[in-house]
């Protein structure tokens, strides 16, 4: 695995294989990896002759008082994971060479209908910040393809459109969700948790189950499912962001005839903010 932290020298590096005609995969991460972002590397050796992926820890999706700062680097653990797994190619820039000058973007890329729900109420500006840091991963690496996990499925969501809407030519896909036994979704800010609230913290699935059976068997009283999933998550400990049973294609709130639906939900425990959701069609 080669490590290039400049725009021009990866430009040089993957025009051979341009060239070559050679398909291009591209995960775009953090760092801080885990289990999860590996199985993203495992589908894109799946579908592409070549992967590259980024370590990159985007200031423009952090709001005020969030852990830009705190946020857990770990280059030299992230390096030799991505190598293990087959990974051909690490791009790797300082925020200097992704936003020069201001260190801010001048031009950022919006994807309104999808930015003001759910976590975009949290954290206004995030997914504006993800939309224009991704649009400019996919102009600098110019991947065929590109894997999303689906554990934040409304970013995957505002992903899909802006590739759309901008006619960009990369296939965007949507990678399940990697869980611990306990069913918690595997996520950098575990890393927050105590051991005692890694225990806890499987009950945020657990509630997303819970309310899916509900509407399996016939609830239709959305509301009041969301309001007792917010109950139950509060007596196991959790401070409540939202909980919210959506329109699977929009994650606009579902009606009784609404038959493919995502139930997506955001929790604090402790130290962190953790988010999970469950999508799934009804007969």
């Amino acid at each position: 695995m080669i490590t290039i932290d400049s725009i021009e020298q990866l430009r040089q590096h993957l025009w051979q294989a341009k060239l070559e005609h050679k398909v291009i995969a591209f995960v775009p991460t953090m760092g801080n990896l885990h289990e999860g972002h590996l199985q993203l590397i495992d589908r894109a050796l799946e579908e592409a002759d070549l992967v590259v992926a980024s370590i990159f820890v985007n200031p423009l999706q952090f709001g005020p008082g969030e852990d830009f700062n705190g946020y857990p680097r770990t280059f030299m653990a992230d390096q030799e994971k991505l190598m293990s797994r087959g990974c051909q190619v690490l791009f790797a820039p300082s925020v200097e060479e992704m936003y020069p000058d201001t260190n801010i973007s001048s031009t950022i890329v919006k994807v309104p209908h999808l930015n003001h729900l759910h976590c975009g109420v949290s954290r206004p500006g995030h997914f504006t910040g993800v939309a224009t840091v991704v649009c400019k991963f996919f102009g600098i690496v110019q991947p065929d393809v590109a894997i999303f996990g689906l554990k934040d499925y409304q970013q995957f969501l505002v992903i899909q459109q802006m590739t759309s809407d901008l006619c960009l030519p990369v296939k965007i896909i949507g990678a399940p969700i990697a869980r611990a036994e306990s069913g918690l979704a595997l996520s950098s800010r575990n890393g927050y948790l105590s051991s005692d609230e890694l225990q806890q913290a499987a009950q945020l699935q657990a509630t997303l189950v819970q309310t899916r059976l509900a509407l399996e068997a016939g609830e239709q009283d959305m509301l009041a499912l969301e309001e007792q999933a917010q109950c139950d998550l509060e007596a196991a400990g959790f401070k409540r962001d939202y909980f919210k049973i959506c329109r699977q294609q929009d994650l606009q709130p579902a009606g009784p005839e609404d038959k493919q639906l995502a139930i997506v939900a955001a929790s604090y425990l402790g130290k962190a903010r953790l988010i999970d959701n469950i999508r799934f069609s009804l007969s």
